[in-house]
C-alpha cells in the first residue's frame, strides 16, 4: 500500500515538476534577454546542457559574424581529414612573407627571415590559443578552403555554419579595402599601407555593410550542436577528438568573456571571435561536482561601443547560464 501511495503521489506530482521546470527556463529566457540590453549589440545566445538535454536561446536561429570563432569549424575539417588519413598533423609548411596576414602574433614575430617551418598540429595550436589569424588561414588552406569546411557543416547537419572567405580577406572587406592584389605580393607592409588608406567614414560603412553580410556567420543553435559533439568526441576517433578538445581547453584569449566572472577555476573549453563591434565567445564549460557540462555559444554584432561593453554582457550571461544548470537539477519523468 505504502508504495502504491508513494507512485500515486509521484505521478500526481510529475507534471507540477515539469511545470515549475518549464517556467524556471521561461525565466531564464527572460534573464538573457534583459542581460543582452546591457549592450547596444544585437546578441544571439544558445546553450544546451549536455547531459540533461535542457536547452535555452536568445535570438538562436539568427546568423551572426563568426569573425575568429570560425577557426573551430576549420580545425574541426583539419581534424576529421587527418583521421581519415588525408591528412597528417605532422606535415610540416614552410612560411612564406605572403603568409604573413593582419592580426597575426607570434607568427609574424617569427618571420623575420625566410626559413620558417611549422606543422600542422603547431599551426593549429597558434590558431585556436592565440588566435592568430596567419596560422588559421594557413589551416584553412590545407582544410581545402572554405567551400570544404562548409560542405563538412553540411555533412553534419549544421547548415547554419558557412565558411566563405580566408581571416585575411575577411578582414580586408570588414576594413573597407575595395580591391587586393595577388596573394603572392602580400607583405606585412602591405597590409599596413591598405588599412591607413582607407577613410574612417569608408571603414566604418564597410562594418555595417559586414554586419549584414551572410558570408561566415553562423547561427548560435548550429554551433552549440557543433561543441557538444566536440565535448561528446564523437566526431572523431579518440586521438583526434582528445586532441581538438585540449587544445579549446588551452585558448588563452577572452578571458574577461566566457571566463569572465566564473568561479576560478572553471574548466572552459573554447574560443572567441572578435572584429569591427563584433565580441564572440564559443566554449563548453565544466559545471562544478556533477552537474555536468554547457555547451554554449554568444555571438553579438553591431556595437558602436567599446568592446569591453559586450565582453562584460558575455560574460553576465555565461555567468547566468553557469549558475542555473549548476543550481536548478533537471526535472525526470
Amino acid at each position: 500500500m505504502k508504495a502504491a501511495a508513494a507512485l500515486a503521489l509521484a505521478v500526481t506530482l510529475a507534471p507540477c515538476l515539469l511545470a515549475a521546470s518549464d517556467s524556471s527556463m521561461a525565466r531564464l529566457e527572460q534573464q538573457l534577454a534583459l542581460l543582452a540590453k546591457t549592450t547596444d549589440a544585437t546578441v544571439g545566445v544558445a546553450a544546451l546542457h549536455v547531459e540533461s538535454g535542457r536547452y535555452v536561446s536568445l535570438n538562436g536561429t539568427q546568423r551572426f559574424p563568426q569573425a575568429s570563432a570560425v577557426k573551430v569549424p576549420i580545425a574541426v575539417q583539419i581534424m576529421a581529414l587527418a583521421d581519415a588519413g588525408q591528412l597528417s598533423l605532422d606535415k610540416m609548411i614552410t612560411l612564406q612573407p605572403s603568409d604573413l596576414h593582419p592580426g597575426s602574433g607570434r607568427i609574424t614575430d617569427l618571420l623575420f627571415h625566410p626559413g620558417v617551418s611549422l606543422s600542422i598540429e603547431n599551426i593549429m595550436e597558434l590558431a585556436i590559443v592565440i588566435s592568430d589569424n596567419s596560422a588559421a588561414d594557413l589551416m584553412l588552406r590545407e582544410a581545402g578552403g572554405p567551400t570544404a569546411v562548409t560542405e563538412r557543416m553540411k555533412m553534419l547537419g549544421l547548415d547554419g555554419i558557412r565558411v566563405d572567405r580566408s581571416i585575411a580577406k575577411l578582414l580586408a572587406d570588414w576594413g573597407g579595402i575595395r580591391a587586393l592584389p595577388p596573394e603572392t605580393e602580400w607583405t606585412r607592409d602591405m597590409w599596413d599601407r591598405l588599412f591607413a588608406a582607407v577613410p574612417e567614414e569608408e571603414h566604418m560603412a564597410a562594418r555595417r555593410l559586414q554586419t549584414r553580410d551572410p558570408r561566415d556567420t553562423a547561427t548560435p543553435a548550429d554551433m552549440t550542436k557543433l561543441l557538444a559533439r566536440i565535448y561528446r568526441k564523437d566526431l572523431f576517433t579518440p586521438t583526434y577528438a582528445t586532441k581538438l578538445w585540449e587544445v579549446m581547453e588551452r585558448c588563452q584569449t577572452g578571458k574577461s568573456r566566457l571566463k569572465g566572472i566564473l568561479p576560478e577555476g572553471t574548466d572552459v573549453a573554447h574560443k572567441t571571435g572578435s572584429v569591427g563591434g563584433v565580441v564572440n565567445d564559443i566554449g563548453v564549460i565544466t559545471l562544478p561536482g556533477k552537474a555536468g557540462h554547457v555547451a554554449i555559444s554568444v555571438f553579438t554584432k553591431g556595437s558602436a561601443r567599446p568592446e569591453e561593453v559586450s565582453e562584460r554582457t558575455v560574460a553576465e550571461i555565461s555567468r547566468t547560464i553557469y549558475d542555473y544548470f549548476a543550481l536548478v537539477p533537471a526535472v525526470t519523468q
